[in-house]
């Protein structure tokens, strides 16, 4: 057949070889298994090496990466939690206009807008001014 193929006799003797070579990694593979399951697959490679290196191995992250990766072992992304409401903060101001916007004279009744939104990742006030009646 490797004739027919017109491939080398070496080759079929290199894949038997291959074939019945024992995996270097197997321990190791159970060791990140045995993390990964331990942690409910929370755990990325970064920190399955960290605890693989604690149980006493000596190995390097890329290595339990592409490990991680054979054996199909992904960390779940938790979805963060929006904390940033503190509820009222500052005073409200009293409404005194009371949607009376008629006035007797001029410069009598002042109205403003206070708007908050973010930029650049921080919160920014606005003073918007609106007019008077």
């Amino acid at each position: 057949m490797l004739r027919t193929a017109g491939l080398a006799r070496s080759t079929f003797y290199y894949q038997q070889k291959v074939l019945q070579a024992v995996d270097k990694y197997a321990d190791l593979k159970a060791k990140i298994c045995a993390a990964f399951d331990e942690h409910k697959g929370r755990y990325g490679y970064r920190r399955i090496t960290s605890a693989v290196r604690d149980a006493g191995h000596r190995i390097n992250h890329k290595t339990v990466q592409r490990l991680m990766a054979e054996l199909q072992l992904k960390s779940c992304v938790r979805v963060k939690k929006y904390r940033a409401y503190k509820g009222e903060v500052g005073q409200t101001a009293p409404n005194l206009l009371n949607r009376e916007f008629e006035a007797q004279q001029p410069n009598q009744k002042w109205v403003t807008d206070v708007t908050e939104f973010k930029v650049g990742g921080q919160k920014t006030l606005s003073f918007a001014h609106l007019g008077f009646v």
